[in-house]
Parts: structure tokens; sequence; C-alpha cells
């Protein structure tokens, strides 16, 4: 789904990732991010955030990847939207709708967003993109990781949030569309839900309550390397660094440093403080990113339960600022 600054133009995750990004050397014990300035300091005395259940994350990722190929468009793509509902049956739930005018012609666009509300003033977007890449539509593409893995972790979090009374910001998991190119990943063709979506809450006011924008993307490899991401908020990527610490996980973070394209880039342009966990090395020479090969048992429920637990434990410490 993403496309790599530092990259040759290459077929992206959305066709927009481009497939191997140059690394930089591996980071020391922290992120080489500048320092947060003190507003911004990791809170401290911050409780435990939930565990997310990786073994129902995986299984939502084997039902997902089960519908075959799911460009937007497509009958597939749809009956992923009415399984992404059904899991959503109770909960607070809005789409943002629209016809996307895309270079291969006109496609509708849907956004899925599940509310769980909190008691302080404010939210927490947590995202992930559920379409496949389009140009592969033909090619037998599941996107086991690239789709698959993101639209299951929501599914899950949603699990961890579903009729539990929140001490802080309201949550909103946002299952974005439009994701992946429809031919060459460029700023006009990719991130088509994304872009819809920062331009209507800024146009309603939302955009000025949100808190925190955090992206899941390609987050199932067995082999877990989250990148630290330019394009990111450095404060936020410090504060996922310090979580996964506190996890004991932060092996699995920051050995790459890179400027990646993805859903967040809408919400960073327009100030919200935002962070991608993307994992964009995948398989020896990223083999495996947007080929037919990017299927179940290339992942991992460990990979899945780290990022999960992370990105909770992120949101609790938000919570706390």
């Amino acid at each position: 789904m993403i496309a790599v600054c530092a990259l040759l133009m290459l077929l992206g995750c959305s066709q927009g990732k481009p497939e191997k990004p140059a690394a930089t050397p591996p980071a020391k014990d922290a992120p080489a991010a500048q320092a947060a300035p003190a507003e911004n300091a990791v809170p401290a005395n911050v409780g435990p955030a939930p565990r997310i259940n990786a073994t129902r994350a995986m299984q939502y990722t084997k039902e997902v990847t089960a519908f075959g190929p799911r460009p937007i468009g497509s009958a597939n793509h749809k009956k992923l939207e009415e399984y992404i509902l059904n899991h959503l049956r109770g909960d607070e739930v809005e789409s943002d709708s629209f016809t996307a005018d895309t270079i291969e012609g006109k496609f509708p666009v849907r956004n899925i967003i599940a509310k769980y509300p909190g008691t302080k003033e404010g939210i927490i977007v947590i995202a992930g993109h559920y379409d496949t890449n389009y140009p592969l539509r033909n090619a037998k593409y599941v996107g086991a990781n690239d789709g698959g893995s993101s639209t299951a972790i929501l599914l899950e979090i949603a699990n961890q949030l579903r009729g539990k009374k929140r001490d802080g910001y309201s949550v909103w998991l946002v299952w974005t569309d439009g994701e992946e190119a429809v031919r060459t990943w460029t700023a006009t063709d990719s991130l088509y839900g994304t872009r819809h979506l920062a331009e209507k809450w800024q146009a309603d006011g939302t955009i000025k309550k949100l808190k925190a924008f955090l992206l899941a993307d390609m987050i199932g490899d067995a082999d877990l390397n989250i990148d630290e991401d330019e394009n990111s908020t450095p404060w936020l990527e410090e504060w996922i660094y310090q979580a996964a610490t506190r996890l004991g996980v932060q092996s699995h973070f920051f050995e790459r440093k890179l400027a990646v394209e993805d859903d967040h880039l809408p919400f960073v342009k327009r100030g919200v403080p935002s962070a991608d966990l993307i994992d964009l090395d995948y398989g020896y020479g990223n083999v495996f990113h947007h080929s037919p090969q990017d299927t179940l048992d290339k992942l991992s429920p460990k990979s899945v339960q780290i990022v999960g637990d992370v990105i909770l434990q992120t949101v609790w410490m938000v919570d706390a600022k």
C-alpha cells in the first residue's frame, strides 16, 4: 500500500508502496527522531492496556482472505464490506461513501467508521485499509498481509473496545477504502478513501478533535520489523517505541528508517499527530509484497499480537496526555 519516497518507481503496496525501500543503518536502542517537546513527553504511570486475541485476529484474516481478490468495485469487495458490517452489528457505525473518479474510471469507495465513546473530549483514530491491489485483480492475489491483516486487527480491536467504558478519549476505528492505486502510485492515484475522509472531517470540524491517528498496514509478516516512518509525527513515533519497550517487544520496531506514503498522509498534512505502523520488508528482498505469494502462510499470530498490543498501549498513553 504505500509509496516510499526514496525509491525508484515501483508498484507500491497500493501500488503505491514501492517494493523494497532502501534501508538506513540499523537504529540504536531508540528511534532517531528528535526529542519530543515537554508537552509531548511520554506520560508517567500509564496503566496496562488490554491485550488482543491474536488467534481470533488470525481467524479473521483467514476469513477475509477467503474472499479472494478484493479490489475496489469488485463483488468480493462488496462481500467484505458486509462481512465487516456484520461484525460491527450493534456498534455505532457510519459510512463515508462516495464515487472516486480515477484514471481507470469511476469506482464506489466506502470508508467504514465504528465509534466507541470515551469520557474525555477528543478522538483517537485507529485505521487500516481493506481493499486489495487493483492491477493484480486477475492474478489470484489475495493480500493476506496487505489488506487482510489490517482489516482483521481492527475487527479484533473492536472486540476489546465494545461494551466497555473508556476513561479516555473516544476511539474511532476506520476501515479505509481505495488505499491502493488503480494503475501506478501517485499523489492522485492512491489514498482515495483517506483523502476524501480528511477533507470531509476538515470541513465539518472533526479534524480539530483528533488527538492521534494510528495506522496499521502490512502488520502480519512472520519476520516482523515495523519501520520508523519519517512522514509520521516524531513524538508519536517515540511513544509507539516506548509502548513497545514497556511490552518488551521493542526489538521488532525501528530497525529501518524511511519515508512512507500511506493513508496517514492526508491527516499529517492537516496537522493531526499521526503514525504509520508498517513493515515494508515483506520476504527476502520484499518479494512477497504485491505478489500472489502474499498468502496466510507468510503471517504469524505473534506479529499480529505485537502490533495490536502496542497500538492499544499507545492509545492508553495518549489517553493520559
